[in-house]
């Protein structure tokens, strides 16, 4: 069976297994409860479910791992959405003081949709993806994973597939689940670069000097533009994409001394009809962006701006700025394509292929596959006291299908998380003896 046999109109059959027999409810819930640092941290956690028929359920809460996993084995949600910690149980938000039930935390998280690049790729639109345009995701992970690590220092990023056309950022960091409002909101306004709607023209404005971390993201763009811009997109092949191209050139730029943009473009106009190879013509324009001393002063970063329009990453701010915002969780299936909403392994980002990520349907016929000659998966025994014998049978489960990869990926974060939370524990404690 492959990810093409998927049916929408089997998936009330295929959740019962899932939910019993594969989703990772262990790892699931060593995430969202943060070693257990603080009290009732899981439990004042909201989880919303959307059941078959788009009959959606906001505000449930759990007190224990067993009682979210019998609440989803009974409910078989379509989709899962994780929310903000609240100040009281989500489940009983109905019964608190008007006003008291508030949000209090919540991952900064990043949604980055593929619909929100349609005026800057050809392959497809809408919903649709194809490799061709998988690039875009591929990018915008590599700039602002360097952003978030290196501009401001956050360690446990958790990036996901969203199961259709888009990716997910959770920043697990304590210092990032604990900002406010006006933090994600500044955080989220520094990394946006692509400005306007669709009547705006020209989205990416650089000034002089760049920025740094506009610099490194150019780094990232140059190095996939030529194949995904010049051939896959074709931006510079068929006049009407020529045309969106050029129609960037600011209006005021002075070449060859002339306060127009026109004698560029009729330039370029004129080399095109000559040349068709797609290099020669972004180095021709290029160069125009780049010609002698004083022949070119306005709009000296105009090619920079066009790479980044067509490349930058395009944020739904919004996710990012409200700490009650509700995003789809990892390990959703996603009821159109059936795909599992995976991690990323970011070591392996570049390999990437939403069409190789394992549908619902998948992963449940190869649970039927017969085990002749497949040993027996051995959970290690140092946890054998903390795993039940339920739990067993699902990591058995889990491990003989084409989930097992992507429960190693959330398993390695949370080692890193847990070994990051034992780290500040030993600094809380030897601050705490020194007083």
């Amino acid at each position: 069976m492959t990810s093409a046999d998927y049916e929408p109109a089997s998936l009330p059959d295929l959740l019962p297994l899932y939910y019993r027999r594969l989703f990772p409810f262990s790892q699931y819930y060593r995430w969202l409860n943060y070693g257990g640092v603080q009290k009732n941290y899981f439990q004042h956690r909201e989880f919303s479910f959307t059941l078959k028929d788009d009959i959606y359920v906001r505000y449930q809460s759990f007190n224990t791992q067993n009682e979210l996993e019998k609440e989803m084995q009974k409910m078989n949600p379509y989709k899962i959405d994780v929310g903000a910690v609240y100040s009281h149980r989500p489940n009983q938000h109905n019964t608190v003081k008007s006003g008291t039930f508030q949000a209090l935390e919540k991952e900064l998280v990043f949604d980055i949709d593929m619909t929100d690049y349609d005026d800057v790729r050809s392959c497809c639109s809408a919903a649709d993806i194809c490799p061709k345009c998988w690039t875009l995701m591929t990018i915008a992970i590599r700039i602002l994973d360097r952003a978030l690590r290196e501009d401001f220092g956050f360690r446990h990023l958790l990036w996901v597939y969203s199961g259709r056309r888009g990716v997910h950022c959770w920043v697990c960091d304590e210092a990032a689940r604990k900002l406010s409002v006006a933090a994600r909101s500044a955080i989220a306004e520094y990394l946006s670069l692509v400005k306007g709607g669709d009547e705006t023209v020209r989205k990416v404005v650089l000034s002089d000097p760049i920025h740094p971390s506009i610099r490194d993201a150019l780094k990232v763009v140059e190095h996939y533009f030529p194949q995904y811009a010049l051939h896959d997109q074709a931006v510079l092949g068929l006049k009407e994409s020529v045309d969106k191209v050029l129609a960037l050139v600011p209006e005021d730029i002075l070449y060859d001394g002339t306060d127009s943009r026109e004698p560029l473009l009729k330039d370029l106009h004129t080399y095109f009809e000559s040349e068709k190879n797609p290099e020669k013509r972004w180095d021709r324009l290029r160069g125009c962006a780049t010609t002698k001393q004083g022949t070119l002063k306005k709009g000296q970063h105009f090619e920079k701006e066009i790479m980044l329009q067509y490349c930058y990453p395009r944020l739904d701010v919004n996710v990012s700025k409200g700490v009650n915002h509700l995003l789809k969780s990892p390990f959703s299936v996603h009821p159109k394509t059936g795909r599992i909403s995976v991690p990323i392994d970011l070591r392996q980002l570049d390999k990437f292929d939403p069409f190789d990520v394992p549908t619902i349907s998948l992963i449940c016929a190869e649970l039927d596959r017969p085990r002749v000659g497949e040993e027996e998966e051995q959970v290690p025994k140092e946890k054998d006291s903390d795993i039940d014998a339920a739990e067993r049978r699902r990591i058995r489960d889990y491990k003989r299908t084409s989930l097992a990869k992507y429960v190693k990926v959330l398993d390695q974060f949370l080692d890193g998380v847990a070994l990051s939370n034992r780290g500040e524990l030993l600094k809380k404690s030897d601050l705490q003896k020194d007083f």
